[in-house]
């Protein structure tokens, strides 16, 4: 199976855009990865890679060769999880493209709880909202995404929706904090703290605004909701989080979360989704299995 070697180094490459740092991921001299890399290239008769001063980058060629060398690696994943679950023992890796509410609390207990059964089971993570995670489905970086409002569900086949209302984070003695819920237009009385346009929630919030004729101004703008959350623990700020991205311990974060009027600001939506038509590999497959039975789907 010398090729999947190959498809395996052309990947790295691709991933890591530099040889040097290829080879070190793969524990080889950058020499004797260029000399593998420029016989696949002989061998199709193409040029992979343009080579740049400070790395290399896809050609339109190369493109085309990593969404072939994806699938053939991932279909051998899939077919080693079989092999695995026939001697019971569940090996593999799971993919998995997620909005960055899910990061500090959902996922990590979703990827323990699966672990606990499963130890041989690795998991790669990666942060990516909206666009970007339907992006990594189709390129096969991912085979699961779990993406708050998505931009398009052409490609997707979905497998849960979770219905999540939005809350208003401020501090414990701010002048809101005795409320059981609150308005958006309530919340423009004093300083935001917003995620950056690119975030579903950011949407939402813009979305209330535009039907107001406002144009929100934070004080405060970032694409860290950890920064935004620490932030308006210090003063003033008004931040906004979905629920299953809400702390579990608000308290000792001198916070509190109150929801916003959902007659005023509805819920959105998160999917967890695959690639539609793709088969999954056993691992991932039954990891979403446990990903449907514990998000919340209330609708």
């Amino acid at each position: 199976m010398r090729h999947l070697q190959d498809y395996l180094f052309f990947n790295t490459i691709a991933a890591a855009g530099s040889i040097r740092k290829a080879a070190d991921s793969l524990t080889i001299t950058s020499t004797a990865l260029n000399r593998r890399l420029i016989s696949i290239e002989e061998e199709l008769g193409v040029e992979l890679f343009e080579r740049l001063p400070k790395g290399v980058r896809l050609s339109s060629a190369g493109e085309v060769f990593l969404l072939h060398v994806r699938e053939q690696l991932t279909d051998i994943e899939r077919v080693k999880s079989q092999i695995s679950d026939l001697y019971g023992e569940r090996r593999g890796q799971v993919n998995i493209a997620c909005s960055q509410a899910l990061l500090p609390f959902f996922l990590p207990e979703q990827v323990a709880k699966y672990r606990h059964l499963h130890p041989n089971v690795t998991f790669k993570i990666q942060k990516r909202d909206r666009g970007f995670a339907e992006e990594s489905l189709r390129n096969l970086s991912a085979d699961l995404a779990i993406v708050f409002e998505p931009q398009s569900l052409a490609d997707l086949q979905i497998l849960s929706i979770s219905r999540q209302p939005t809350y208003a984070l401020v501090s414990k003695d701010h002048p809101l904090a005795n409320k059981s819920i609150v308005k958006f237009s309530d919340c423009l009385q004093y300083p935001l703290a917003l995620p950056s346009d690119e975030y579903g929630l950011r949407r939402i919030l813009n979305k209330k605004a535009d039907s107001l004729a406002l144009k929100l101004e934070p004080m405060i703008e970032s694409d860290s909701f950890e920064f935004l959350r620490h932030s308006t623990g210090f003063g003033e700020y008004i931040s906004f989080q979905i629920e299953i991205g809400l702390p579990k311990h608000l308290e000792v974060m001198n916070l509190k979360a109150i929801p916003l009027d959902e007659r005023d600001v509805p819920a959105g939506i998160l999917y967890l989704a695959q690639l539609k038509g793709r088969t999954l590999p056993v691992a991932a497959a039954k990891f979403s299995q446990q990903l449907i039975t514990d998000l919340p789907v209330s609708l």
